[in-house]
């Protein structure tokens, strides 16, 4: 008997129907063809195993198992159950004449309790999009599958579980989720705030021109300054996700298997701080089953570098191009995948190997051009690709135990998203979103500077030796600037904080 069982492949953030076909005959062989990879050709065994414990046999017949499209690459153990079920079906161990209306994926454990698979959001996606009645996934990817309206999602727990929702569909109910309010409720709770930062008022400044305009940043420091600390709760000062932003956030997460158990919406900017012992595949992802790496997994969210130095050559240059794009391909000889990799890159690193030079107290003990060389390790076009250079200077006394409560994020959060709104009426015709993303075109445009702010510009370039690449940079945190002061125009007060922001560009910073 012939059976088509419906499943789904996960390639990139995005699923394609595969079909299960087995055909259960005479004879007493178990083929198993339609490229399948190790794991998919283990699962004979997995499903054998769980079939005997849940009650059920494996058939005595000739088993015979098509994953169509046979030219696509079948990967990974949630193909188990959707074959249990073709076998079952197949050998009349089962009736059910409706199961080709329904998606069908799971990983099989040997006791017939279903596991968690990975890709649950982009499967139920595509279920939905293909007309399917339902989809059938682990109870704890139900939630997170959920999320998408318009298809009738139902947790899985055991085989046995699906034998009897097949026998009686009316029995079950749906799981149902009200992505909306759920995304209100996620969005109420911020751990990490601005409010707990005593002092370092330039710092707080330049973090919300960074937020206000999409910039990059980098921050200068002494060991302690609170760099990292400031850097934690970056995200807190962004203007919060959008229902849309939300749910493709949640789709890369759910690729790489990091939506939580106990939610199934990302509903908050997320915060990626890899290892500077990281690999370069790992930032930007790849392998031989190309998953989304750390660029994407911040993705619509932040990155943080700590000790940016410290990370491998070959790491920092593959940020190059992403930093651009916001989208990174990756490419193997079959087939391309795209990961969405839009994040705000935030880093941070000591000014020298010993970490005090410029410290106002403590004296540096490297010698000779050694600072210099610390900071050639990060190469001038990824520098380039950084809007702002902040030295962070060490918190007094003082203002450690000042009595006075700091600004809390939400207070900074709103001017945020009131300069974030003047970005989006401005470049509402164009695929622009925010000024650290303008061309020089669109900066020429909108980045016109008057005659005293132009004077001011060039005696800046000309006394502190300011390359020539500043030059557009100051121009976009200028007019971010002009944005968080509700001003139409760039003024010359605007440029001149715009150039404090650009230490790394002095020739004779590290001398």
């Amino acid at each position: 008997m012939l059976v088509k069982i419906n499943g789904s492949a996960v390639y990139g953030i995005d699923a394609t129907q595969i079909t299960i076909e087995v055909n259960v005959s005479r004879g007493a062989k178990f083929i198993l063809v339609g490229l399948p990879d190790n794991a998919v050709k283990e699962s004979k065994e997995r499903i054998h195993v769980a079939l005997h414990n849940q009650g059920f046999r494996w058939p005595g017949f000739k088993v015979v198992v098509n994953m169509s499209p046979a030219d696509i690459r079948k990967e990974g153990s949630a193909y188990d159950l959707p074959i249990a079920m073709g076998v079952l079906v197949g050998s009349k161990q089962l009736i059910a004449e409706d199961v080709s209306s329904y998606v069908i994926m799971g990983e099989l454990s040997l006791d017939g309790t279903i596991l968690p698979i990975k890709g649950a959001l982009p499967i139920a996606i595509q279920a939905r999009k293909d007309g399917f009645k339902g989809l059938l996934v682990p109870a704890e990817n139900a939630k997170e599958a959920a999320i998408v309206d318009g298809l009738n999602v139902y947790g899985m727990s055991t085989i046995e579980e699906v034998c009897e929702f097949f026998k009686e569909p009316n029995d079950v109910k749906p799981i149902t989720v009200d992505t909306r309010a759920l995304f209100r409720n996620e969005q109420c709770s911020m751990v990490n705030d601005f409010s707990d930062v005593k002092g370092q008022q330039t710092i707080k400044r330049a973090l919300e021109i960074t937020a206000a305009g999409g910039h990059n940043v980098i921050l200068i420091g002494p060991p302690g300054a609170g760099k990292t600390m400031l850097a934690k709760r970056f995200s807190s000062i962004l203007p919060p996700l959008s229902l849309s932003e939300a749910l493709e956030t949640t789709k890369i997460h759910s690729v790489a298997g990091k939506v939580q158990g106990n939610t199934s919406l990302v509903a908050h900017r997320p915060f990626r701080a890899p290892h500077h012992t990281i690999s370069d595949v790992a930032l930007v992802g790849g392998g031989s089953v190309p998953q989304p790496g750390e660029i994407s997994l911040a993705h619509n969210g932040v990155l943080f570098l700590d000790e940016l130095p410290e990370y491998k050559r070959t790491v920092l240059e593959v940020l190059r191009q992403p930093l651009e794009d916001r989208v990174i391909s990756i490419s193997r000889a079959r087939y391309c995948v795209e990961f969405p990799a839009s994040f705000t890159l935030v880093a941070s690193m000591n000014p020298c190997p010993c970490g005090y030079f410029n410290h106002p107290e403590k004296s540096c003990v490297c010698g000779p051009g050694m600072v210099q060389k610390y900071l050639n390790r990060i190469s001038g076009p990824l520098l380039d690709r950084i809007d702002l250079h902040v030295e962070v200077t060490p918190v007094n006394f003082d203002e450690l135990t000042t009595k006075l409560v700091p600004e809390s994020s939400e207070e900074i959060r709103q001017r945020v998203i009131k300069a974030r709104g003047r970005q989006e009426n401005r470049f509402s015709t164009t695929n622009i979103h925010c000024n650290a993303q303008m061309d020089t075109r669109t900066l020429k445009k909108h980045g016109f500077i008057d005659e005293e702010a132009l004077m001011i510009l060039k005696s800046a370039m000309e006394k502190l030796d300011l390359s020539a690449r500043a030059y557009d940079r100051i121009l976009k945190v200028s007019r971010t600037i002009a944005d968080l002061e509700s001003s139409e125009r760039i003024q010359s007060i605007h440029v001149a904080e715009a150039i404090q922001f650009r230490s790394l560009d002095r020739q004779t910073w590290a001398v």
